[in-house]
């Protein structure tokens, strides 16, 4: 049985959810294969249209719903609800945009001799696998991005449910449902055996992951048992190095950082775990400052918790720069802050930059600036990389090694917080990401459930519509190297 828990209480969040077995896996995946034709020929941009007006209809409830299992709060949960609302909508205008398709007509030429070739991308031929997310109950869960992406391509989608809010996954199911055209659509399933099942099924063609790195290193094995190789596009662990300069203006920089580590008790897969500055008194005291009128708070399951405490010991043998104030709640955690010089953190590499998830981070004193460069291209990949300076000259060497180590590159900000837009791109190299090359957040994410074939001479009369010659849907092409 899978039971929530209230973190604030620690007590169940409601009556407990049976796993799914085997068999009820196999039915709800073959159910969602079968409604993939019909799907693929719908005006999928006006059904996500609806799906994101049914879950902003739903946000009382759903949100009530899900701070029963995760403590979130209503302003962030409702603010979450609408970001999932958002993307649904990003990807009805991805397809009514038709971009997406990648559309490409080279006609036959008769010197040199060549063939009439077209080609554009289709949705992958079977069913999308997601696995959702614990800190994000809707934006990377049932109702998140990629199930909303996967939709948006084509592909029905089968969510393997995260066990720290079951209820909150059936009810943003049920909803996205009620707008859909065959609830089969999206289906559900629940516990660990139940996900294996998924991974493994010959009718699923891709999984979408975001979780930590043993979890997608699990997935990926399974994925390695199945005889025919899958793709694979998880999220996984991240650091997020920011470098502080020394031209970077200091007014509200430790505040910054303060409520950047705290945002949600630390569990997002943006926070700022490690913070390079230069070894000034002024500014190691107002980080101190900053980080100990912080305030904890409840975290999502205890088992994130006891991750986090066991992070917290792995890092305990440095000096410890600040602890805010306790939170309250079964499952609460304090903000804490360690501190080392930059010799000391390049000694103990790869140990010393391994995620904590929650609120923590070491800052890292440097002396020279010239020796950064040497010890962040040693760090692993990560979501985001951030720069802080007022003179772009200074920070060259440094940006060129954090090009090659993130995925989105941050000028005098904070990592925290994902622009659901078209330019977004929520991926990075190893292992803040097992696909560097692909997104989860954004437009671009659409083209992990989409695959290219090329027509060859094919018949006008059976070429689809965006590679006719007289372009019916209107969607971007580029006819013989021109870009149209």
């Amino acid at each position: 049985m899978i039971h929530s828990y209230d973190p604030r209480t620690g007590e169940p969040a409601g009556a407990p959810f049976a796993a799914t077995t085997d068999g009820e896996v196999d039915a709800v995946v073959l159910a969602a294969r079968a409604a993939a034709p019909a799907w693929r020929a719908a005006e999928r941009a006006t059904v996500l249209d609806a799906v994101a007006t049914a879950l902003e209809e739903s946000v009382e409830e759903l949100w009530r719903t899900a701070d029963a299992e995760t403590a979130l709060g209503e302003v962030r949960l409702r603010g979450e609800v609408a970001r999932a609302a958002g993307q649904f909508r990003l990807f009805a205008q991805v397809l009514r945009d038709g971009g997406h398709v990648e559309a490409v007509i080279d006609h036959a030429t008769a010197e040199p001799p060549m063939p009439d070739l077209r080609r554009m991308n289709h949705p992958l031929p079977g069913v999308v696998g997601v696995f959702a997310a614990s800190n994000f109950p809707f934006a990377f869960s049932v109702a998140g991005g990629d199930t909303a992406s996967a939709l948006a391509a084509g592909c029905p989608v089968v969510v393997k449910a995260h066990d720290g809010h079951p209820r909150t996954s059936e009810l943003s199911q049920k909803i996205i449902q009620s707008a859909l055209p065959d609830p089969a659509l999206l289906g559900l399933v629940r516990g660990l055996d139940a996900g294996g099942r998924l991974v493994r099924h010959p009718a699923v063609a891709a999984v979408g992951f975001t979780g930590s790195i043993p979890g997608g290193k699990a997935v990926q094995a399974l994925i390695g048992e199945r005889p025919d190789p899958i793709p694979f596009y998880g999220e996984l662990g991240s650091v997020n190095p920011v470098v502080v300069l020394p031209s970077a203006g200091r007014d509200g920089l430790a505040r910054g950082f303060a409520a950047s580590l705290t945002l949600g008790v630390g569990q997002f897969c943006t926070n700022p775990g490690l913070l390079f500055v230069p070894d000034d008194v002024e500014l190691l005291t107002s980080l101190s400052e900053a980080v100990a009128a912080a305030v904890g708070g409840p975290m999502l399951t205890e088992r994130i918790r006891d991750g986090f405490l066991h992070g917290l010991a792995r890092l305990g043998k440095l000096t410890s720069l600040a602890e805010g104030r306790a939170g309250e709640g079964a499952f609460a955690v304090t903000p804490q802050v360690f501190a080392t010089d930059l010799a000391t953190f390049a000694e103990g590499l790869p140990g010393l930059a391994e995620e904590c998830f929650g609120p923590a981070a070491v800052v890292v004193t440097y002396g020279d600036p010239a020796e950064l460069p040497a010890v962040l291209d040693r760090l692993e990949g990560s979501l985001t990389a951030t720069i802080h300076a007022t003179d772009p000259g200074e920070a060259g060497e440094v940006a060129e090694v954090l090009l090659r180590k993130a995925g989105r590159l941050i000028w005098n900000g904070w990592p925290t917080g994902v622009a659901v837009r078209w330019a977004m791109h929520h991926g990075g190299p190893w292992p803040a990401s097992t696909a560097a090359a692909h997104t989860s957040v954004g437009a671009a994410a659409i083209r992990r459930w989409l695959v290219p074939t090329a027509y060859q001479d094919w018949p006008a009369e059976l070429l689809p519509p965006e590679l006719r010659e007289d372009n019916p849907l209107g969607v971007p092409r580029r006819v013989d190297g021109v870009l149209t």
